[in-house]
């Protein structure tokens, strides 16, 4: 075994074995140590401290939970650990509109594979304005075919959710390391079915390695990837029929009426 791959008999494991770019994540126990308070008072990052990991899938692995048990937090870490810039965008992107990230990418180690991926973006819904304007601001000292590179056309003159599919159809190549955190946010039901089959495509035949933070029970319904519940206990994996996203979905498309009529009961 590899010196940089945790063992398992050192090393208690959450989910399989990877082979993808980004094999596991961990925290130094001596880091920990030395970072009291925020984000170490979340119990999810608390559970990456060493001795446990936690394994990435080598295609798709998902995080979900509640707001606020450390999605969007651990999912940034890792970004910025892998070399993506805080806001989003490829590893060439540099820019900051306000520096909001924690200090937890600082201390998190990523266990790489044999394999090193020939590119890759981080994209998160909700800074997707701040990266459109960084790739204008690129494009008017690069030219027009730095443009091109993402459609050719303006991602400000383009709604939410077809900026953010024009990024995926036209930013994303073979062998990339994608990171993206609630892409759901900018997408329709219909596009997030898109991105779907955008996402086994890559996985499949592109050699591509997928980590999303998210609250669709459409995204999450991707076979077998692996998906991690954040919450006040941890961190742990969790099957897709077991998840909230897909009980409360289920449920409520069920039993409609009455959901309603309990949630509304006593209202105007």
């Amino acid at each position: 075994m590899s010196r940089n791959v945790p063992s398992r008999s050192r090393r208690p494991v959450l989910g399989p074995s990877s082979e993808g770019f980004l094999k596991a994540a961990t925290i130094p126990a001596e880091r920990a140590t030395a970072s009291a308070g925020y984000p170490f008072s979340i119990p999810a990052v608390r559970a990456l401290v060493a001795p446990h990991a936690l394994a990435f899938h080598p295609r798709v692995t998902f995080f979900v939970g509640e707001n606020g048990t450390g999605k969007s937090t651990l999912i940034e870490a890792i970004a910025v650990a892998a070399g993506f810039n805080a806001e989003g965008g490829s590893k060439n992107f540099n820019f900051a509109t306000k520096r909001t990230e924690s200090k937890l990418h600082e201390v998190i180690r990523l266990v790489r594979g044999f394999r090193r991926e020939r590119g890759g973006f981080f994209l998160r819904a909700e800074s997707l304005y701040n990266v459109a304007t960084q790739i204008e601001e690129l494009a008017k000292e690069g030219g027009p075919d730095l443009l091109a590179a993402y459609g050719g056309s303006s991602l400000h003159e383009q709604s939410h959710g077809e900026s953010f599919m024009a990024l995926v159809l036209h930013r994303f190549h073979s062998q990339g390391l994608y990171v993206l955190d609630e892409p759901e946010a900018a997408l329709s039901p219909r596009r997030q079915l898109a991105l779907l089959a955008l996402i086994h495509t890559h996985v499949t035949e592109r050699g591509s390695q997928f980590v999303i933070a998210t609250h669709s029970p459409i995204l999450l319904a991707y076979p077998a990837a692996s998906i991690f519940q954040l919450s006040d206990e941890g961190i742990a994996p969790i099957a897709y029929e077991e998840t909230e996203h897909f009980q409360v979905t289920l449920d409520f498309l069920a039993n409609r009426e009455t959901y309603l009529r309990h949630l509304l009961s006593g209202t105007d």
